[in-house]
């Protein structure tokens, strides 16, 4: 019943500008791992590597899961989703046009999820209580902390194994952000999920992380075992804490 994510000298880019060069990371079932850096070193270009919206150029992409190894580079979103992968995208990517209820019936997509609609929705009713009291609300006229979290709320609906976290933090409010964050670490004890969250806030994001990775210009220039190790990293003190 292992769940491991396995990238081996990953590139990847957008046509001709390559952004990721030969990354290499991994995360084992049960962890929440960080992807750290500025804008422009490849975080989110990975993350969509893993969900089938950016094909590598070379590289391996490798899901363990149940006994089972598959290549996740040949496989289309909707097969990776079907794998209990789901993502909350940057920018949070809602309907806005559609009310928060409408929202979450429409992350309930993957198969495993369908017959889960209404025990799910109640869940999430549950961890977010702001959305059920705005259920019949315009998702788009919701303000961006309560966006973050109808984004995350809509990625449980499909009753997910792997987490997949893209910049949460950005165009928050410094005490949303610690909400947001919080909030993911909670729903990872609460569901047993594996986590990857990628995340330029350093110190919100080491309070739920069990190790990390620093990105620079699309490679890995730092990989912790431990967020202890990541805190006294050089590396970490240059580009985060003004050292």
């Amino acid at each position: 019943m292992a769940i491991r994510i396995s990238v081996r000298d990953l590139h990847a880019g957008y046509g001709a500008v390559q952004v990721l060069h030969g990354m290499s990371i991994e995360v084992r079932e049960g962890e929440t791992v960080a992807l750290l850096g500025t804008n422009g070193n490849g975080k989110s270009t990975l993350m969509k590597c893993l969900i089938g919206d950016v094909r590598p150029a070379r590289g391996q992409l490798t899901l363990e899961i149940d006994g089972r190894v598959l290549d996740l580079s040949q496989l289309t979103t909707e097969q990776i989703v079907d794998q209990g992968i789901s993502i909350v995208p940057e920018g949070r990517r809602l309907f806005p046009q559609l009310t928060v209820e409408e929202n979450l019936i429409l992350g309930a997509y993957r198969k495993a999820a369908r017959g889960k609609i209404e025990t799910n929705i109640e869940y999430c009713y549950d961890a977010f209580p702001i959305l059920k009291e705005r259920r019949r609300q315009l998702a788009g006229s919701m303000s961006g902390g309560q966006q973050q979290m109808l984004a995350l709320a809509r990625a449980l609906m499909s009753s997910p194994r792997i987490l997949l976290v893209d910049e949460p933090s950005v165009g928050l409010a410094p005490i949303m952000v610690t909400q947001a964050i919080t909030k993911i670490g909670e729903l990872k004890q609460r569901l047993g999920l594996t986590v990857l969250m990628a995340e330029q806030n350093f110190q919100e994001a080491m309070r739920i992380a069990d190790r990390g990775y620093v990105l620079v210009h699309g490679t890995v220039a730092f990989a912790a075992d431990d967020a202890a190790e990541l805190r006294n990293s050089e590396l970490i003190k240059q580009l985060y804490l003004g050292a």
